[in-house]
């Protein structure tokens, strides 16, 4: 293996610590080979690309992710600890929370289930996909020379299907008991890494759950949709001395956010919103108010909660929750509008690392690929944060395409780029800096590279 860039020395190194220094070897090459691989991303593949096609004892690095013992929570925690530092060393910590699914057929694939395909399905359509269910915690985080924000995953857990925990003979969790736990244990990094910071996390519908938002309302903000049909309450009024019983939990019935929505007698204030999902600013309309959520045998919630409509009718109106009524409604769109970038990341990975593409069958194996191909869009933005110059970073452009602004797919080949020009080429001539002289081994590894078909 060659030397790693001294650029990015200071950032994959700190992971050494979680292997021995044998399995970091192999380890060390599969994330070398993982990023300057294109297209699919399977051991064979990196070997390749790594001009270790004829190493004999190829199964070594196979065993770095189905035998090795290393903690990939340990892995998580530092990635966490170079994001906070390079893109949020203040305010408030703001997480994205998401599930994807993962296609993958197979008997041999034994947490697989059948779950609804959130990318060829609609409102009209449903179409059902076999995979594996994946629940990921990201950094929602402005990048400076990308100008806009960016989901940065560094938590990613598998969520078995009921079937599979059924023939494992394990207790069923549901995705709410799963995003529990990833987001306690978030927060308890956060507390390590930046005290007293607040921590808002961002999710959609299928967060908007009365047992998650009690278990975490105390620790975190949590910002999600709110159903139209809720049931809010106002707050219980105060006991008076001598009364028995149980003391209220609530005070009288609210009308249904429904009803406030067409109630000509609702305040509604226009604000800009800028980012609107991805896009440039957009002109909206909000109400908000505060409640309390409650439902019998479930714990109650105070929350402020948002209706937004589009003053120009191109979408239907919306309700959101925050379990923080500090908030203002224009900061509580604002935070809930970054969710965009999740499903960016989601699609960035599939489309230019290669999550789908990966064949492993062991079952640790799978639980450990998956989410270090997601922590490693995290990383390769961190790699080309130390590329940047005067705050820019190159762009690929063309006659018939004008870009301005980078994207992951430009922050990889800038990655990519400086790894191969680093680690591999030298000049020939001090008088012709265009003349390089390239070793045979990588001319053949750069062929490799570009002449097959991914």
């Amino acid at each position: 293996m060659s030397p790693l860039p001294p650029r990015f020395v200071t950032l994959i190194v700190p992971f050494a610590a979680l292997f021995r220094q044998r399995t970091w070897r192999h380890a060390r090459a599969l994330l070398v080979g993982a990023i300057l691989a294109p297209g699919v991303r399977t051991v064979t593949s990196v070997l390749r690309i790594l001009g270790l096609a004829r190493q004999r004892r190829w199964v070594n690095y196979h065993r770095v992710l189905s035998r090795a013992v290393w903690p990939p929570r340990g892995a998580s925690f530092l990635l966490l600890r170079l994001l906070v530092r390079a893109f949020a060393p203040a305010g408030p910590l703001v997480f994205g929370i998401d599930e994807t699914i993962e296609r993958r057929r197979g008997k041999r694939i034994r947490a697989k289930g059948i779950y609804r395909d959130p990318v060829r399905s609609s409102h009209s359509h449903f179409v059902k996909a076999s995979g594996l269910r994946w629940l990921s915690v990201m950094l929602l985080a402005p990048i400076p020379w990308a100008g806009r924000v960016w989901a940065l995953p560094f938590l990613t857990a598998l969520a078995p299907s009921e079937r599979a925990n059924h023939e494992a003979g394990r207790r069923h969790k549901l995705l709410t008991d799963w995003a529990r736990q990833l987001l306690r244990q978030a927060w308890r990094w956060c507390a390590m890494l930046a005290p007293g910071r607040p921590v808002i996390v961002v999710g959609d519908m299928s967060y908007a759950a009365l047992e998650l938002l009690g278990a975490l309302t105390s620790r975190m903000t949590c910002i999600t949709r709110l159903r139209l049909d809720a049931r809010l309450f106002t707050p219980a009024p105060p006991r008076r001395p001598g009364t028995m019983g149980r003391p209220r939990v609530k005070g009288e019935r609210l009308p249904l956010l429904s009803a406030v929505l067409v109630d000509r007698t609702t305040p509604w204030q226009r604000v800009t919103v800028p980012g609107w999902y991805g896009g440039g600013a957009r002109d909206i309309e909000l109400a908000t108010g505060t409640a309390v959520w409650h439902h019998p045998g479930m714990p109650v919630v105070p929350l402020r909660w948002v209706l937004v409509r589009d003053p120009f009718g191109c979408f239907d109106p919306q309700a959101l929750l925050c379990t923080d009524l500090r908030l203002t409604a224009a900061e509580v769109v604002g935070y809930y509008v970054r969710r965009w970038q999740v499903e960016v990341t989601f699609e960035e990975t599939r489309r230019h690392l290669g999550v789908e593409t990966q064949r492993q069958w062991s079952d640790r194996a799978i639980a450990r690929t998956t989410p270090i191909l997601l922590g490693l869009f995290s990383l390769v933005t961190l790699l080309a944060t130390r590329l940047v110059r005067d705050g820019h970073l190159p762009v690929r452009t063309a006659a018939w395409y004008a870009k301005r602004t980078p994207t992951f797919s430009d922050a990889l080949a800038v990655v990519r780029r400086h790894w191969w020009r680093v680690t591999t080429t030298s000049c020939i001539s001090t008088s012709d800096a265009d003349m390089i002289k390239l070793p045979r081994r990588i001319v053949r590894r750069l062929s490799e590279a570009a002449c097959y078909a991914a």
